[in-house]
């Protein structure tokens, strides 16, 4: 066992306090605020349907390299040298596939598809050697077949960057549906099997911690694109306007997350024997959708603030009331998997955004400016709502165990 022990040490310990979010997982995270920013520029910059698919397609790689890396520095301790040098590697190789971000879909496919797979296959060997090392073999095969299954995808990627084209989103959709449907059957692989969902116990703190930070990590890349457009606009009433209207939807949006959401779910979690289920639905797969909802929001606020008083065209009605509906949808989901109703203010709101999607173009003088204060507004009303019917923190406390200890997904 000797022999073992300095390998030993590169995996967290599950005492109290030893899941706490290491400095260098938030350094690693300077990456994402790049390719965050970059997502959002790619969208404003073909702001169609089809740019609305190639930002999708590229934002959900992104968020899985993130998420499944949160994984990992949830059982390894980034703090060790070998650990912090394989984050920092993946740093650099989440540098060149942010950079190819505005060109994924024209001459750059191949960087991105590379790196993409570096990042994954690459990590998940790092972790397979540090299980086999260290005596884990049912470990190890977790980890083996979630590189099985990243070996399935990869074909699908490097075709698509070779061929170019409608073909190359189609190819790209099929390899992320392929790893997306991974976690839901468990990683089975012909004669290894599915994983035993027991297998995969996180600490919950460290999970909830990493994906609120993300979250802060979204919210202020809105800030970043709406404050730089605005440092190059005129000062007039209505881009100041503008810019007030950006800043409230942030903290709007932050709220709606943070006031209650985040901190019932680091308890709901932390308090249930079955983290691993909540982790995957919760935390892998919901987040995605609060994500989603938060580079729309950077989006429709950069449109917003570049035209606030010309006539309301389709495409900007369409991407800041999805902003706003999409991460109440993300909010509901979110809450109703930590142990929370099914919340009406967040339904309501989003049947009130829909209704205002399709009568907005039918209001004469309407404008993107007044389009966004109405959608903040109608956010804000949530919030109130949800301000005032919300448990105190003892019942939340007591609602988040006996959800946790219910609790099937």
């Amino acid at each position: 066992m000797t022999r073992y022990l300095p390998v030993v040490r590169l995996f967290r310990s599950r005492e109290p306090g030893a899941d706490r979010v290491a400095f260098i997982e938030l350094f690693f995270d300077l990456v994402f605020v790049f390719a965050v920013t970059q997502l959002s520029h790619h969208l404003i910059e073909h702001v169609t349907f089809r740019g609305a698919l190639e930002t999708l397609v590229m934002l959900v790689a992104v968020w899985w390299v993130w998420i499944y890396t949160t994984w990992v520095t949830n059982w390894m301790n980034p703090e060790k040298g070998p650990v912090r040098w394989m984050l920092i590697a993946l740093m650099l190789a989440g540098l060149v596939l942010s950079t190819a971000i505005p060109y994924a879909f024209d001459d750059r496919g191949l960087q991105f598809a590379l790196a993409y797979l570096v990042m994954q296959i690459g990590r998940t060997i790092f972790v397979v050697i540090s299980y086999r090392r260290i005596g884990e073999p049912e470990a190890a095969l977790n980890l083996t077949r979630i590189t099985i299954w990243f070996v399935y995808s990869a074909p699908f990627w490097i075709a698509g960057a070779l061929i170019g084209g409608d073909l190359q989103l189609v190819l790209w959709s099929i390899a992320l549906a392929v790893e997306l449907s991974a976690p839901a059957v468990r990683y089975w692989v012909p004669g290894i099997k599915a994983s035993p969902i027991e297998s995969w116990q996180v600490a919950g703190g460290h999970m909830s911690e990493r994906a609120g930070l993300f979250m802060i990590l979204a919210l202020g890349e809105s800030i970043i694109v709406t404050g730089t457009l605005f440092s190059r606009s005129e000062i007039t009433t209505s881009t100041v306007l503008a810019l007030l209207a950006a800043f409230v939807g942030t903290i709007l949006f932050w709220l709606l997350y943070f006031s209650h959401g985040a901190e019932h779910g680091n308890r709901f979690i932390s308090a249930s024997e079955q983290t691993g289920r909540i982790a995957r639905l919760t935390y892998t797969y919901l987040h995605m959708v609060l994500v989603g909802g938060v580079v729309l929001l950077a989006v429709g606020d950069d449109l917003v603030l570049a035209h606030p008083d010309d006539p309301l065209d389709a495409a900007t009605n369409a991407i800041v009331v999805a902003a706003a509906a999409l991460y109440l949808l993300g909010n509901l989901l979110f809450k109703r998997s930590i142990g929370r109703p099914w919340l009406r203010s967040h339904l309501l709101g989003m049947a009130a955004l829909t209704a205002l999607w399709a009568l907005a173009p039918l209001v004469p003088g309407m404008t993107p400016l007044a389009l966004t204060w109405i959608v903040n507004g109608i956010v804000a009303l949530v919030v109130v709502i949800d301000e005032y019917v919300w448990p105190t923190d003892e019942e939340a406390e007591r609602e988040a165990q006996e959800a946790a200890d219910s609790v099937e997904i």
